[in-house]
């Protein structure tokens, strides 16, 4: 019988309802075309005199003859938007603290009149500066509805190994962020798997991060511009993912001068260099990272430290009118490391090694048209990673994935309420070569493809409350799936009050598989559903935030997260690593509490976080196991409680910094013993087969390693040499107690093997 071509129901719904979606829009923007037909708008964007950099969050304020105003502030393109605004004359001022205010007099006609403005650096305090908006989740009380914002500035607050920061060491002071310690480049936010969060950079897909050693990521604090961090209930514009989104904007490069810096510290060496290609157009931005850990920290703590990585950016951008711009970024990582850290400790070069490649780059246009109340943006991207495991020259395991994106996002500005919308298309390739280590995966390639559209709004009844519906719409043809996700967030500002909430649903088709009994296995299989149910995850959160005048603020956050659908390693006693998968589903409860501290030089902010991880698994062989069709246990990361305190202090042109940080300890799987098993696959001499060795566990994840703490404390000052270079000095130490903490255990020889000791690291940075 030949298969029908009509659409099933759900096709039918999904087509029902994305006419609706699409009539809907089509209504909303014949009543917001009415509107500006008789109201005029301001737009454009503030960028930095000095380099033509954006600035984010300054207050564009527009005053009327009878003395009202009305105004707004940039985003992290530098934009704004004023309107709707009655025809006249107004003053327009543009402030932002540390730069002279800009001033001029504009006729606004029932029309949109663009204004792009230029800010100069003050040395002098400015006068009384009206505040319009502040950048939603800024500072590290500022979280809004799992929302946070981080600036490079966040960054190098926080004590590093390094001269110059990385993202990666801001994200783990975060309390719903755990990670595996100083080693393996894994990063769990609040109960979900490391393959379950999204990063983006530019827009642009990067499928594995961070690097093995985890005081560093793909993003070094000297490239970034601003990143947006949604621990969950993320917006309708994000999706293909279950747990998080990291979306990192980049500078674009100085495009007045040239300028740069080269760093050299017991980790890494690194270079940055920027500047004009065509001045005040079009610009360019280079930064690259190479580890020296064999010549700078192994021979201060004097022992291996099995670890190589390396990581390329580049971006060229072009302001090609006053209302468009065009910009081209790359990047690349590689990493290397000893997946077994007790054979790399005896010097075995023979030990099985984790390697893997990321490639990103894409192109991304900007357009506000100059008759249309619109911002138009449109990306295509490409990404890669490779994956392998075992001998460096004839790996036993690789997995590729691949993803090819188009996606074009329109904003529609209305005044009281932006229509935002857009429409994608992913292309992914997927490939496995896993050796017989997952055997219900054969060795196979896969095509899927993704396809859908979003659709979110604001709208309020007073500047006070928002409430940001929106909708998502995925599809996936080459399965024959397709899922309608509704999200949501709310803000209510009463005085110094903030109350914040934010939910939705999200699925995610392409899955990482990874056999975590084993705490020193991150390799990584890229697949598609296993099962042939698609993972599914509802997020809700709920917040509260206060500002206690100048000095204080304080923020908590309860959440919740119900798993569907995961893909998790089947529970059986052969050592390792897993055979097959089983489907399971999960719970994840848990708040945050945060106090955000400033008094004149000093900065700090102490954080605790509570955290519940349950899996339940359902699979035939269990009930062989344990007597029961189901299990329920915590997965192995699931760190109940954790703390983050950080201070910085400056003075007589120093700054030092000091960070202590407390994690409780994570599952693992006890071993109870060993026993001699052989394997009845076929015809067997039970008298010349000698069997293989198993391990005798106990239930899956009953035992809790010790607590994690550390102390980190660092002291740096920066001098001024000739024209315009300068040289920064650093100090500090990692680990500054020498705590001994757990990393890894061999559960047949039961020895195991620490963190990363007492670490004292010297920087160097020279500035040009």
């Amino acid at each position: 019988m030949s298969k029908s071509t009509y659409p099933s129901s759900d096709e039918s719904g999904t087509n029902r309802r994305l006419l609706k979606a699409t009539l809907l829009i089509l209504t909303l923007f014949g009543a917001s075309f009415h509107a500006h037909a008789q109201n005029g708008m301001l737009r454009g964007y503030v960028t930095d005199a000095s380099d033509a950099e954006p600035l984010q969050g300054v207050n564009v304020i527009l005053t009327a003859a009878d003395g009202s105003f009305q105004g707004a502030s940039t985003d992290f393109e530098g934009l704004y938007v004023i309107t709707p605004i009655t025809p006249g004359r107004y003053v327009v001022r543009a402030q932002y603290i540390g730069y002279r205010t800009f001033t001029d007099t504009l006729d606004i006609a029932a029309e949109i009149t663009s204004l792009n403005m230029s800010l100069e650096f003050e040395t002098l305090d400015l006068e009384e500066v009206i505040v319009v908006g502040e950048r939603e989740g800024a500072g590290a009380a500022g979280v809004i509805a799992g929302l946070q914002t981080v600036r490079p500035q966040d960054i190098d607050l926080i004590p590093a190994p390094d001269v110059s920061g990385d993202l990666v060491n801001y994200l783990t002071t975060l309390p719903g962020v755990v990670s595996v310690g100083d080693q393996g480049g894994q990063f769990f936010v609040r109960g979900g798997e490391p393959t379950q969060n999204l990063v983006l950079i530019d827009g642009i897909l990067l499928f594995q991060p961070f690097h093995l050693v985890g005081f560093y990521s793909a993003f070094p604090s000297s490239i970034i511009n601003v990143v947006e961090v949604y621990a969950g209930g993320f917006g309708a514009k994000f999706g293909g993912r279950l747990s998080s989104v990291i979306s990192v904007a980049t500078r674009n490069g100085n495009k007045r001068r040239f300028e740069g810096d080269i760093s050299v510290a017991p980790f890494v060496s690194a270079v940055r260099l920027e500047g004009p290609i065509i001045p005040g157009r079009v610009s360019f931005l280079l930064s690259g990272r190479m580890s020296v850990i064999d010549q700078g920290i192994e021979k201060l703590i004097s022992e291996p430290v099995p670890y190589a990585f390396s990581d390329q950016f580049g971006k060229i951008h072009a302001n090609l009118t006053s209302n468009s711009q065009l910009s081209f970024t790359g990047i690349q990582t590689y990493d290397r490391g000893t997946i077994d850290p007790l054979a790399a400790e005896e010097g075995n070069d023979q030990s099985d090694q984790i390697i893997w490649r990321n490639q990103a780059f894409g192109v991304r246009y900007l357009l506000l048209p100059t008759a249309l109340p619109v911002q138009a943006e449109i990306l295509l991207s490409n990404s890669r990673v490779e994956n392998t495991f075992g001998k460096e020259t004839n790996p036993a395991r690789t997995s590729k994935a691949s993803q090819f994106s188009f996606a074009t996002n329109l904003t529609h500005f209305m005044g009281s309420a932006d229509l935002r919308w857009g429409i994608y298309l992913n292309a992914i390739e997927l490939q496995s070569r896993l050796g017989g280590a997952f055997q219900n995966i054969s060795d196979e390639e896969e095509f899927v493809t993704e396809v859908g559209g979003y659709f979110e709004t604001e709208l309020g009844t007073s500047s006070n409350f928002r409430f940001q519906p929106g909708i998502r719409i995925a599809s996936f043809p080459s399965v024959g799936v397709s899922f309608v996700e509704p999200r949501v967030r709310l803000i209510y500002e009463i005085g110094i009050h903030r109350f914040s909430a934010a939910g939705g649903m999200y699925h995610q088709e392409v899955i990482g598989l990874a056999d975590r009994r084993d705490a020193g296995d991150v390799f990584t299989a890229w697949t598609n559903s296993p099962k042939g149910e698609v993972p599914e995850a509802l997020h809700a959160i709920v917040g509260y935030q206060i500002r206690m005048g100048s000095a204080l603020r304080f923020a908590m956050e309860g959440y919740y997260k119900k798993l569907s659908n995961l893909s998790i390693a089947e529970w059986t006693a052969f050592p390792r690593f897993t055979t097959k998968f089983q489907s399971a589903d999960g719970t994840v409860i848990g708040y945050d509490a945060r106090l955000e501290i400033t008094a004149g030089p000093f900065y700090g902010f102490l954080n605790y976080g509570y955290s519940e991880v349950e899996y339940v698994a359902g699979d035939a062989s269990i009930q062989f196991w344990f007597g029961s069709s189901d299990i329920a246990f915590s997965p192995p990361h699931d760190r109940r409680h954790q703390v983050n305190a950080v201070g910085t202090l400056r003075f007589e042109g120093f700054h030092f910094s000091i960070r202590w940080q407390y994690g409780s300890g994570l599952p693992f799987s006890e071993a109870l013993g060993f026993d001699e098993f052989i394997l009845m696959d076929g015809p067997t001499d039970m008298f010349e087969e000698s069997g293989l060795t198993r391990v005798l566990y106990g239930e899956p994840y009953r035992g809790r390693l010790p607590d994690y703490h550390r102390l980190d404390v660092s002291l740096d000052k920066t001098f001024s040499l000739v024209s315009g270079t300068k040289l920064t000095l650093q100090a500090g130490l990692t680990n500054a107690y020498n705590r001994k903490n757990l990393f890894y255990v061999d559960l047949f020889t039961l020895r195991q093997l620490n963190q990363l000791p007492l670490i004292p690291s010297f920087g160097l940075k020279f500035e040009f």
